[in-house]
């Protein structure tokens, strides 16, 4: 399957390329009520939809900065508290390295999932986060007993654009349970690839 190169769906952009290194969200269906980013959205739809890309993309940034801050209060179930349901979704993860994709970093938070990886020539990126979730989503809900949509339906995803950017983002992605107050240091949280000492077979760009 081809990648698709940079396309929209909904209010998100999405840039797909091989061998590119992108760190990317996404959450639980009820981490953010849909009317929250329905309102965020109208706010922002001036510059969402305009026709200059770094405006847009601006835009774009902004909303995912307040998606962010609002689910780190830890709003919703937060089901990938529970311990049982944050392995199945890291053993997902794992899964895929090193053939489907590089697997870099990531942490899982009690409502939503941050990961740094580097997309090989062969496997879309949305085809990737389909697995994730769908993958994740079939043995959560077994699991649970229970049945119904688990993910929300769109994700967001950065382009790492230098060694810099890199770096900064997987600082982000390990420090994101200290920002919340989950944890005392990034090393103590268990579902993250700091927490299991996670060592890939390249680290940087």
């Amino acid at each position: 399957m081809e990648h698709k190169g940079t396309y929209t769906r909904g209010y998100l952009p999405h840039r797909d390329y091989p061998d590119s290194v992108q760190a990317i969200t996404f959450r639980l269906a009820d981490s953010v009520p849909k009317k929250v980013i329905n309102d965020w959205k109208e706010e922002l739809s001036a510059m969402l939809n305009s026709p200059d890309k770094e405006i847009s993309d601006r835009a774009s940034s902004e909303l995912h900065r307040r998606i962010a801050k609002f689910e780190d209060v830890g709003h919703g179930a937060c089901l990938l508290r529970e311990p049982e349901v944050a392995t199945v979704l890291q053993d997902e993860l794992i899964s895929g390295h090193p053939h489907d994709y590089k697997l870099l970093a990531w942490c899982i938070m009690p409502n939503h999932v941050h990961v740094l990886v580097r997309l090989l020539k062969d496997d879309p990126l949305p085809m990737i986060v389909k697995q994730w979730k769908g993958g994740s989503a079939v043995q959560i809900n077994r699991l649970l007993n229970q049945a119904g949509t688990l993910w929300q339906p769109d994700f967001y995803d950065r382009f790492i654009r230098d060694e810099s950017h890199f770096y900064r983002s997987l600082n982000y992605i390990h420090q994101n349970p200290v920002k919340a107050g989950l944890c005392q240091t990034a090393e103590d949280w268990p579902f993250s690839s700091i927490g299991i000492r996670w060592e890939p077979s390249e680290r940087g760009l």
